[in-house]
């Protein structure tokens, strides 16, 4: 029979015992014709056998309703484990606890907590609820005093479009982990080199947690350009050249895309990270085909 996620050694502690994560996240979509097309990819996936997938909220917390329902079917329906995302966007102290109960509820005790970007979009101003929560600290105190929830947060590599400075975002990670976080998993980017300054800057100010890095694979020049714009990521020039030089092909995109996230996370792993985890945009061909790439597949065996 296999394992569900009600058995599995909770993933906080997993990762802290050394076991590599290999992960999916998905996001939920606006339409009912996304939603068959969400599940054909949550089957795909499930038969490599993933550590986790984790299920977003939209901007501003635009898709709490759907992201509770998703994740909670996930949870009851596939042999996966759902890590949950929440955020503190435009909600009350009240009904952030009520997410978290339903979530409870549910039976799925692994939630990802982020502040979150404002309804108007990344580049928007910030304002708490309030009667809410002012960041993601926060919201972790909030959600280790309701229960035995294992705990992620997000990091940034090449630093958070508000913080000051790089040491500020180490710092805060730092602050994360104090507060009761017990992984980390970092915004997608492009160069190995700014996971290994986040982890070195993290660790001097007292950080131990595992951070998982994030990859997406290009799949589509224009819509990368414009992801890493709103992220704060940078798309660095000379990889930007190797994919406008074939920008007309989609399929030489995506098999370029395959080619340099394969060699990235290979890249990572052989620096000692923990895991990857894959920004799939509900799509899970070029996902799996860089799972594969590095060996995985026989994880799914």
């Amino acid at each position: 029979m296999p394992e569900t996620s009600a058995h599995r050694v909770p993933l906080g502690q997993a990762l802290a015992e050394g076991e590599r994560s290999f992960s999916f996240e998905l996001f939920p979509p606006k339409t009912d014709e996304g939603e068959i097309a969400l599940w054909e990819t949550v089957r795909d996936l499930e038969s490599l056998s993933p550590s986790f997938v984790s299920v977003t909220y939209g901007a501003g917390g635009s898709t709490r309703d759907r992201t509770v329902r998703i994740t909670q079917q996930i949870a009851e329906q596939t042999t996966l484990l759902p890590v949950a995302h929440l955020t503190c966007v435009g909600a009350s102290r009240d009904e952030v606890r009520a997410v978290i109960g339903q979530y409870a509820d549910a039976g799925i005790n692994t939630i990802l907590a982020l502040r979150g970007d404002p309804p108007g979009g990344p580049e928007a101003e910030w304002h708490a609820h309030p009667d809410g929560l002012a960041n993601a600290t926060e919201l972790v105190e909030l959600i280790a005093s309701l229960g035995t929830f294992s705990i992620g947060v997000a990091a940034f590599p090449e630093g958070h479009p508000e913080s000051p400075d790089l040491e500020q975002d180490a710092r805060v990670l730092a602050m994360k982990q104090d507060a009761g976080a017990e992984f980390a998993i970092t915004q997608f980017f492009f160069r190995a080199d700014d996971y290994a300054r986040l982890r070195d800057r993290s660790a001097v100010h007292g950080c131990t947690m595992p951070i998982v890095p994030g990859l997406m694979p290009v799949t589509n020049v224009s819509q990368i350009e414009r992801f890493a714009a709103l992220s704060g990521a940078e798309f660095p020039e000379e990889l930007a050249a190797r994919f406008h030089a074939i920008a007309d092909d989609s399929d030489a995109v995506r098999a370029l895309g395959v080619e340099v996230a394969t060699e990235m996370a290979q890249e990572l792993l052989d620096m000692g990270a923990p895991g990857i985890h894959f920004y799939t945009l509900n799509r899970s061909t070029s996902t799996r085909q860089v799972y594969e790439a590095l060996g995985l597949g026989a994880r799914a065996k």
